[in-house]
This record gives structure tokens, sequence and C-alpha cells, in this order.
């Protein structure tokens, strides 16, 4: 068969925007082959899953025929005329003809016509039946015959199918190839469709490409992402390209609304009467199911459920792959990616639109054509902006703004800055509205307070609030309601967090005392303002980040601080404040948010909390950073649940309750900064405590006595206190500690009881301890030396202890495990002999020793080796043995001989490593420095580099900074 008029198949993209429900509508006459002929062809489309439209079978009993038939040949893509030896003695077939012809002339309907025992010179030059027929219609109206002899001869006139008696025609062999070749011209008219639609062409070759067409295994495939980001769009267009190739199809759109209005069962018999194209009736759940196994699993289908929000409903409409046939493709949309970890194959996650994909989709919705007005351009920008590639958007606004003016562009604008759009907005909360509560109050918290910031801070505050987020966090990144980014904040959609803005406001956009979250400082204010007037309000978060990085003055009455008290006292509800510049000096005794999970006062102005004792039963987390007047901390017998105390930066802070020694939930507790703290309370009972972090307490003279076990003790921070002894309870109880921080405590003079028994160790600081540590050893003598060092350290710090030769233990040599060593700024001339038995050993800080004169044996697999400094160095030992060494740093003052003597030897042979060198002059001033990539197998070509030395060294480019690199 010829195709059909090539104008036809090029003007099928302007009816794009039409709605088109049928891919082909029969023509015929019904006496003559209704029964057979086209019969037969009606049952071969349907199999091929070819949608189409026939009176007798799509018609309801009562509709009126005419308007119905007119209307369906409007909404279908082919129209096929199976022109009988009797067609033309119908008025009806007649006017269907007209309509036909007309559909192709206007909206580029494909026509293929049939000529069923006739000849087309019968149709074009009214001859035999045919023109006795129009001999029959003489005494009609005129202008209508002359319409139909027209559409005759239009019709006569285009390729089609001759099926006789004359030319040996078997109509079965016939009718295969009109559905094939009407399949075939489908699936290109529909790519050619696809591709109007923007951004559609590369998702939809990505999807086709996860759908492996090419196997014969059954292939479930998920479509995720955002609502209102083109999942169904996409889907469609894969429908309608690849339907044609499956023995049955259905397309069941709004599976979410449709279960939530009429249930399961009347979900699965809409299917099955879909795919099976007949009425099936479904009396349960279970025998639904059975159903679609039994009629299915031998057929090979194409099913597309669309916008699916529940396992249940995958269960009852596509609960295995044993269901369906053979190269069967199930194509399941959802906002909701849980659904498919375990029901589908692949994921396919829809992207966004692209600035250029959004720029042509709101143009074409706001102006009809690729380009805005002349003037516009601006305007289109910023609203293509407020989107944020959301396709959704796009089309609601850009339809919204057809044909209206710049000035109610710009009111239009003005006012989603202040409200966003509700069509949108209530399309997105369809995700919201199927969170469960907990889940419902972690997204607004996210959503208004997280959005960009750190998850890990944010997971702690929002598990203070049993807001449960480890698990809640992930069922929002499945629902595509929010996203955690490669630095590992939170982010989403602007429209999205829109949306959270739009919940929280509800009913009441101008009244802040009936919103559940308070953020901005106006809202703040105007309940200042009402002070003692302000009712109980359902306020359930109150931050305020305001001056964060601004400065404190900034704060300075801003709020009133008896209005804001009153109001605080008046949120029962709260869970959570978080306030830069509290301005109160204490809350009120009427202050008792129960469900208080999180206390954060950064900078406040607060002298103590509250007076006496106050019992706040969920409180987690008590954050006064650098709140710089507070002078006590309260009684923590009323926090019962506390797990982590900051009070960093409290400056002024004298006085630690003592029932802190007796709290059993705290986890974490940092009094870094606070100057003139002389006393941490004795440890009674602080099992769970994991973090002690004293660091700069410079008054605090005494370590807290511990007096039962500390198993979780994992850090412990007190340097640069006033400590002089550390107890031998840290050795009796902190039984796990990990890290051990003693750095300039200048005062220590010793470790008591069996500190070299920890053996969870494995980082110990004792930089800047210059004076000396006594370490009563098994002798009893208290000489001023080192202590024994725990067996299992990795890393130790000694620089700057002012040791000198002899004054490094020997048992120093007898940590396997250490790593790094840190020997910086002392005084002894050359290292313990033993040192080169650290087998595990891989860094070596020897900076600024200047006493230094030799640098012997090393351990077999040190990597960097610092030597910076050291002016005395004269002797070091051939460094070609040390197969791992890649870095030796020997800047500023050092003998220029060590550098040439270990070139000479082939220091770095058969791998690469980097020499770092310099020099400075009498005069202290810093003029040279060379830094040698010494590359693989660098043996002999050394001409070039022994030069360079040698011009450094003999100053001959004075005041140069060099780095050659020699390869």
């Amino acid at each position: 068969m010829a195709s059909s008029s090539s104008s036809s198949f090029h003007n099928i993209s302007a009816s794009v925007s039409q709605s088109l429900n049928y891919d082909v509508f029969l023509s015929f006459r019904g006496e003559d082959t209704r029964k057979t002929f086209v019969d037969h062809l009606y049952m071969a489309l349907e199999q091929q899953g070819v949608h189409t439209y026939k009176d007798d079978e799509t018609l309801a009993r009562g509709e009126s025929i005419g308007p119905a038939l007119l209307k369906a040949i409007q909404e279908s893509r082919v129209a096929v005329i199976v022109f009988s030896q009797n067609y033309a003695d119908s008025s009806w077939c007649l006017d269907e003809l007209v309509q036909i012809m007309e559909c192709m002339d206007t909206r580029g309907q494909i026509v293929m016509p049939i000529f069923y025992h006739v000849d087309p010179s019968d149709l074009r030059k009214l001859k035999r039946k045919y023109g006795e027929a129009f001999d029959k219609h003489a005494g009609d109206n005129k202008l209508k015959v002359e319409s139909w002899r027209q559409a005759l001869e239009k019709a006569g006139k285009l390729s089609g199918w001759v099926i006789n008696d004359f030319q040996n025609s078997h109509e079965a062999k016939c009718i295969k190839e009109i559905v094939g070749t009407i399949s075939s011209r489908l699936s290109s008219l529909i790519t050619n469709v696809n591709k109007d639609l923007i951004g559609i062409e590369t998702r939809l070759q990505d999807l086709k490409s996860k759908l492996k067409m090419e196997s014969g295994s059954v292939h479930i495939i998920g479509i995720w992402g955002v609502g209102g980001g083109g999942k169904t769009t996409l889907a469609s267009a894969a429908y309608a390209e690849i339907s044609h190739r499956f023995e049955a199809h259905c397309l069941l759109q709004n599976i979410r609304e449709e279960s939530n209005k009429h249930g399961l069962e009347k979900l699965q018999e809409k299917f099955l009467s879909l795919i099976l194209k007949a009425d099936v009736k479904v009396g349960s759940g279970i025998e639904g199911r059975s159903i679609i196994e039994r009629r299915l699993r031998n057929k090979n289908v194409l099913v597309v459920l669309d916008d699916v929000d529940d396992l249940e409903q995958l269960e009852a409409l596509a609960g295995s792959h044993a269901w369906f046939g053979k190269g069967s493709r199930i194509i399941i949309t959802t906002r909701d990616e849980h659904l498919l970890t375990r029901h589908a194959d692949t994921i396919y996650e829809v992207s966004l639109l692209s600035q250029d994909e959004a720029v042509e989709l709101f143009n074409k919705h706001a102006y009809r054509k690729d380009k805005p007005i002349e003037d516009y351009e601006m305007l289109s920008k910023d609203v293509v902006s407020y989107a944020s590639g959301l396709p959704l958007a796009l089309k609601i606004l850009g339809s919204f703004l057809y044909d209206k003016n710049k000035d109610e562009w710009k009111s239009a604008l003005a006012k989603l800055k202040c409200i966003p759009n509700v069509k949108v907005t209530e399309r997105l909360k369809i995700s919201y509205d199927g969170l469960e509560p907990d889940h419902q109050k972690l997204f607004l918290d996210i959503a208004y307070f997280w959005r960009r910031l750190k998850m890990d801070e944010a997971m702690m505050v929002l598990d203070a609030c049993n807001l449960h987020p480890r698990i809640g966090v992930k069922v929002l990144v499945q629902k595509s309601l929010i996203k955690v980014d490669s630095y590992g904040r939170f982010d989403m959609h602007d429209l999205v967090e829109e949306m959270a803005h739009y919940i929280v406001r509800g009913a009441h956009p101008n009244y802040p005392e009936k919103h559940s979250r308070i953020w901005k400082k106006k809202d703040i204010a105007y309940l200042c303002d009402m002070g003692a007037d302000a009712v109980p309000m359902e306020t359930e978060a109150l931050v305020f980040r305001g001056f964060l990085f601004g400065s404190r003055s900034d704060a300075v009455g801003l709020f009133d601080a008896v209005g804001l008290s009153d109001v605080v006292a008046n949120m029962k509800k709260l869970r959570w404040i978080h306030f830069i510049n509290y301005p109160a000096s204490s809350f009120p005794s009427n202050f008792q948010p129960r469900e208080l999970g999180c206390l954060e006062l950064i900078e406040s102005e607060q002298k103590e909390l509250w007076h006496g004792y106050k019992h706040l039963p969920n409180l987690k987390i008590l954050d006064l950073n650098y709140s710089r007047n507070i002078i006590r901390t309260p009684d923590f017998d009323g926090l019962p649940c506390l797990e982590r105390l900051i009070l960093l930066g409290c400056e002024s802070l004298e006085e630690i309750h003592p029932s802190i020694g007796y709290h059993k939930r705290l986890v974490f507790v940092d009094m870094t900064l606070c100057s003139i703290l002389k006393r941490f309370p004795p440890i009674i009972h602080m099992k769970k405590l994991e973090t002690l972090n004293l660091f700069y307490c410079k008054q605090l003279q005494r370590f807290p006595d511990i007096q039962s076990n500390m198993d979780s003790l994992v850090t412990l921070d007190l340097s640069d206190t006033g400590i002089g002894i550390i107890p031998p309870s840290v050795g009796r109880f902190c039984t796990n500690l990990v890290s051990l921080d003693l750095s300039d405590c200048h005062k220590l003079k010793r470790i008591e009881g069996n500190f070299h028994l920890l053996k969870s160790l494995k980082d110990l600081n004792l930089s800047g301890c210059r004076v000396g540590l006594q370490s009563f050893h098994q002798d009893g003598s208290g000489s001023l030396k080192l202590p024994q060092f725990p067996r299992f350290l990795r890393k130790l710090d000694l620089s700057n202890c002012n040791l000198g030769d002899g004054d490094i233990p020997s048992d120093i040599c007898e940590l396997l495990n250490l790593q790094l060593l840190d020997l910086s700024h002392n005084n002894f001339s050359r290292l313990p002999s033993g040192i080169s038995r650290l087998p595990c050993l891989k860094y070596l800080d020897l900076t600024c020793c200047k006493s230094l004169v030799e640098l012997s044996d090393l351990p077999s697999n040190i990597a960097i080796l610092k030597a910076v400094d050291c002016g005395s160095l004269e002797i070091v030992r051939d460094l070609s043995d040390y197969k791992w060494l890649w870095k030796v740093s020997l800047w500023r003052k050092v003998n220029k001989r060590v550098l040439l003597s270990m070139l000479e030897r082939n220091a770095a042979e058969d791998r690469f490593m980097s020499v770092e060198h310099s020099y400075v002059e009498p005069s202290g001033i810093f003029t040279k420095s060379i830094t040698l990539q010494l590359p693989h197998n660098w043996r002999r070509p050394w001409i070039t580099l022994r030069s360079l030395i040698k011009i450094v060294g003999n100053h001959c480019m004075k005041g140069w900074v060099m780095y050659p690199l020699v390869h």
C-alpha cells in the first residue's frame, strides 16, 4: 500500500494539543461488512493493541450516534474507510466520509482507504453501484450531494488496498498487511508527536534503553521523581510509542485517586476491562489477583500504572513477574522510591528541565510560540527562575499569564513572591498528604530550618525533638520531597519549600500565633508586642538565626525581653528553641514546655536559665554557646533525658550543679573556654558519657574524682587546663578511652595509676608539657620522666616537651601499633636507637629539633620525614633502603651537605620521592627554596639536577625561589 499524503503526516503536529482518544476510526457500511471483513479487521487491530473506534462496539445504548461519531472521528489519529459496494447508499456513511476528509485537510488526520470489491475509479467517476446510489440521492440537498461527490472523488485518489476476486486477494493476508502498516504508521506518528514534547526525546531514549526491549523476560521499571516533574508525560510518551508491539496494553492513570475513591477491587476491574477489551467483574481483591494472573500470564502485555502511592496497589495489579507473559513490560510512576526498591527491576529518576528546556516550555504556554513577545523577556526569565525547571509550574504559570499585559504580569510575579500559586502547591502537596504525622513534622522542620545546612547537625536536633529522622529522612528522600547534596546538606526544590510555608501558614497567614513554626523577625516582633496578652499558641519551633554572622550590637533593643518571655511561656507545645542573642536574663517561672527536646540559646544575655528547679522531661540538647553572662548551670535532676550539654565560651561560668555527676543519660559535655571555672563536680554515675571537653578551662586545677565505671568515655580533652595530676581513677574506670589530650597542661606533674594499661587508647597528646612528668613506676621511684605508654597507641605527640637525650623512655620502642610520632621542638641530639623497631610508623616529625645532629636508623615503613629547621643536622643515613619513603622536608636552616649526600647516594632510587629544601640567610631572612621531585628510576641523568644544586649552593641566584621538577 502506498502511504497517505505526506501533508497529512507532517501536519499532525498541529493537532498535538487536541485530545486524541483513539488510534483508528473505522468507517464502513454495516450491512455489507460488519459481520465479515470489518469484524475480522477490528479484532486484528485490537489484538495488536491498536485502540479502534467501531460504532457498534463503542457506543452505549441510547447514545446519540450522530454527534458521537463525529466526535470520535475528530479524536482519532487514523481513519480507515472500507468502501464496499453499497457504501454510497448510506447518507450516514457519506456524512462520515465528508467529516473524515475535512479532518484530513484541517487536522492532518491520516486516511487509509480499503476498496472492498470496489474499483477506486468507481468513486472518482461515480460508476456502477456508486453511480446508481447517487441517482437515488438526486432528490436530496444539492449542496450536501455535491460535498459527498467531492469527498468520494478525493478518497478515490488516495493510495490504499484493493481487495477483490479478480486479484486473487486472500482476506487474512490482506488484513495482516493492513494491521502491520497501521501499527507502523502509528508508531512513526506518535514518535513525531513525542518530539514536540519539550525535553522528552532524550529522556524517552534513556527510558527505552532501560526497558530492554530486546529481552524476552518480564521487566518492571519504575519512574520516580518529584510531583509535577513529568513522570506521567514520560510514561505516556513511552506507552504511545511502543504499545503497538504488544499483544495487549493498558495505561491505567490516577491510581492513587481511583484507589482512594473506589477501592482496589474497582481498580482491578477497570484494569482487566481495559487490557482484555471486555467487561470483567471482580468479587474481591484476591479474586482480582487470580484473574489477572490467569488471563495475562500467557500474554505479551504493556502496562503503565500511573501515580502509585501504596504498596497494596502494586500487589493488587502487578504482584509478581509471573503474572505476565514473556516479553511483558510494566511501567510504574510514583513519587515514592521505596515502593520500587523491592518491586521494580530498574528505577529511572526523572530529571527536571534544563534552563533552555524550561524557557521553551514556558514560551509555548505563555505566548503559544517559541519566543517571548518583545519587552517580556525579563519577565519571562523571572517566572522561569521561580519554577526552577518544574514542568507543572511552567505549564500552569504560562497558561495563567497567557494574553495578559505587562502590568498584570508584574502583579502576578509580585504575588508569587508572597503567596505561591495554589494549583501548583496543591499538586505538590499530594506527597505531603501521604506522609505519616511524624514525617510531616520532620519535613516541615527541614523545609523551614535546615535547607542548605549540614545534615549531621540537623539530625541531632531532629532526633532530640523525637522526630526519628534516621527513618524519616529516608522516607522524605524516597518521596522526592528532599534530597541530600554532595556536601552532605539538605536541599529541596524551591516550590517544595514554598509548599511547606503554605502548609504552616494555612488558613491564617497573617496570624503568627496560629503557626506551628516561627522564624521571621517580623513575626517574633509581632508576638513580642502581644506580650502578656498572648493566648496559648500552637508553636512547635521558635528559631531566630538573624545575627549568627552579625554583630551582637545589631540585636540590642530588637525584641522586648519581657514581651518575648511572656510569649515563650505561652508556647506550651514547643519542641525546639534556637535563638541568637536571646535578650531576657532568664526564663519566667511559668515556662514549662514539657515537649521541649532542644534548647539552643547562642550568645544569649541570660545569667541563669531559670530560678530554682524546673522539670523538662524530654529535653535532650542544652546548648548555651558563648552565653558570656551565664554564671551557673541548672539543676540537672530536672532534665533526666539530657544527652548533650554545650557550654562553649561561657566565660563567666563559675558553678556546675553537682547533679551533673549523677546524670545517667549525658553523652556529650563541652565546656571549652570556660576560663574561670575552677571545679568540676565528682563523677558518681555518668556511664553513658562519651566525650568530655574541658579545653582552656585555665583555672581548673583538679580533675574530677571518678567513682564508677565510665565504659563509654572515648574522648577526654583536658588541654590547656591547670590540672597537675591525672588521678588513678582514669586508668581504672576509663577503660575504653581512645583519645586523651593533655597538651599545654603546663602544671601537669604526673599521671597516676595503671595508665599504661589503657588498651583502647590510640591517641595521646602531651605536647607542651614542658615542666616534666613524674610517673610512679613499679619500683616506686619518682624520677622526672615520661610515663609508661599504653601499648596500643597509634598517635603520640611529645612536641615541645623540653626532651633532651635520655628523656625519651626506652619503652617507646615497644609501641608496635604507632603510626604517627611528633617529637618536634625538643632538645635531643639523637633518636633512641630502638626507634627503628617500630614497624607501623609512617610519619615522624622532628621539626625545630635544633640540637639534632644525626638521623641514623629509621623505621622500615617510614613514609614522611620532617626535619624542618634542624640547623645542627649533619648526618643522614642512606635513605634508599626505605621503599615507602616518599616525602622528606628539610626546610629552613639545614646543612647543605645533608641534601647533597642524600642525592649522591641515590636516596630515592627506583621510586618517586619529593625532597623539600630551603635556605635562610644569616640575617634570618628567607631567601631561597628548592623542591626536587625525584621520579621513578633516576640514576644517571643527574648533571642538570646537580648543576641546579650547585647554583643554589653558590648563591648565584640570590633572592630567588626555585621549584624545579626533574623528570
